[in-house]
């Protein structure tokens, strides 16, 4: 049986794939679409992870994706700053967030001195 969270997590990208057009993420219109929105193809190169990889996790597959990927995720489906987090904390199967998962937005003082 899957696992809801997993289950969950891949409803999540494929809601927020399906929202963007290829005009909105700056691609080309190109051939005739049958459904709404980007294609996994799209997504999968937009957030510089396979295609097979992605597929996966929309298909809510027992994959484990790492910060980083959900990140890039994140920013190649324009995901809020709200959504980011859900999607971290689905990514998570529902553990507590590890320190440096708690706000990715968060600047460290060293990225910011020029010295």
């Amino acid at each position: 049986m899957a696992d809801p969270r997993r289950v969950e997590f891949g409803d999540f990208l494929r809601s927020r794939r399906e929202r963007l057009t290829p005009k909105s993420v700056g691609l080309a219109g190109g051939r005739r679409r049958r459904t709404a929105g980007l294609r996994r193809e799209e997504v999968a190169e937009l957030a510089g992870i396979g295609v097979d990889w992605y597929v996966r996790l929309e298909q809510g597959r027992t994959v484990n994706p790492s910060v980083t990927t959900v990140d890039a995720l994140a920013r190649a489906l324009r995901l809020s700053k709200a959504e980011h987090v859900h999607l971290r904390a689905l990514a998570r199967d529902g553990r507590p967030p590890r320190l440096r998962d708690r706000n990715p937005y968060r600047i460290r003082s060293s990225a910011c001195s020029m010295g």
